[in-house]
């Protein structure tokens, strides 16, 4: 039977995948999984050092670690799918699968403008008022933190998903896209989506002014602080301290900026897709590469477990040699 006529009288969407007709899709899904193996064993190696290492139980690494989960859900929300899609004939997602695809994407996206605005403030604290931080970041205020980016982002998702997926869809099911994000989803609808589009377009922009704001605020008031500073080695220690969160958040923001903010004239599907494959595949691979290869603490606690892991067998050889 042919495909087109089985999802006609069916709820499930095919997505086209990044490439609509890979010549060498062998290829793309080796370099793709490659890419997720490794941004996935390096957002877990982050979670566990900060974990494991009592020196990098401070605030900042926290938040961090908050980062690094939200990448890994993200980067296991859409990379799979695609894997499969990539040696399957069937590249189908059922109705409700598409759904979950949508609101997870949106929850994470949206927890992670607002915990990259709230570590700003972090750096803010740490910079401008180093004595009070450890009143004005106390495991309280942390954990608040913490909740409240992923309770913000999942607003977004609650709000959202229940009325993309609510629009009739009774035309062509093929999303050209290798994920259901929203735009591409609506293409499909026999609806008119304009108004919710508008809609969805002013939330989209008020969620960024938000941490946007408070990041701008953030690091002109660091700036200002360190304009004051009169040593070259305390500039230098200042700006260490928050040159990789600034590299992560222009990585992410300026993403994040294309696909939210400039208007449609400015989108095509190849350049949608491109877009939402740089923060959807590269950005969860870049934190933590950006967060470790620029920190000296991340370096020493990741020195410290290897060196522990390579010296426990020959402890242990050691013990039952003394046994004997």
């Amino acid at each position: 039977m042919d495909m087109k006529a089985v999802l006609q009288n069916s709820t499930d969407f095919v997505l086209l995948g990044l490439i609509t007709h890979p010549v060498f899709p062998g290829i793309i899904f080796a370099v793709v999984s490659s890419v997720f193996v490794v941004a996935v064993t390096a957002n877990v190696v982050m979670i566990l050092l900060i974990h494991v290492d009592s020196r990098l139980h401070t605030p900042m690494y926290f938040l961090l670690s908050q980062l690094s989960i939200m990448d890994t859900v993200y980067i296991c929300v859409t990379v799979p799918k695609m894997l499969q899609d990539l040696l399957s004939k069937e590249k189908t997602i059922s109705f409700l699968g598409c759904a979950l695809q949508i609101f997870l994407y949106l929850t994470l996206m949206g927890g992670e403008f607002f915990l990259l605005g709230l570590m700003a403030y972090d750096r803010y604290v740490a910079v401008c008022s180093p004595l009070r931080y450890p009143v004005l970041m106390n495991h309280r205020i942390c954990l608040f933190m913490a909740v409240g980016s992923w309770v913000g982002g999942s607003l977004d998702g609650f709000m959202l998903t229940p009325v993309t997926m609510s629009f009739p869809y009774c035309g062509s099911r093929e999303i050209n896209h290798f994920f259901c994000e929203i735009p591409a989803v609506l293409k499909l609808s026999c609806a008119d989506t304009s108004l919710y589009e508008t809609l969805m377009y002013a939330c989209c922009v008020l969620m960024l002014l938000i941490p946007v704001s408070v990041i701008c605020v953030s690091y002109a008031r660091i700036l200002l602080t360190v304009h004051r500073v009169r040593s070259a080695r305390g500039r230098r220690r200042a700006f260490a301290t928050c040159s990789s969160h600034a590299l992560a958040v222009s990585v992410f923001y300026g993403a994040a900026f294309y696909t939210n903010v400039l208007p449609h004239s400015y989108h095509t599907p190849e350049k949608d897709k491109v877009v939402s494959a740089f923060y959807t595949i590269l950005t969860p691979l870049l934190n933590p590469l950006i967060y470790s290869l620029r920190n000296k603490d991340v370096a020493a606690a990741l020195s410290k477990v290897l060196a522990r892991c390579a010296s426990s067998p020959t402890a242990g050889v050691g013990s039952v040699s003394a046994r004997r």
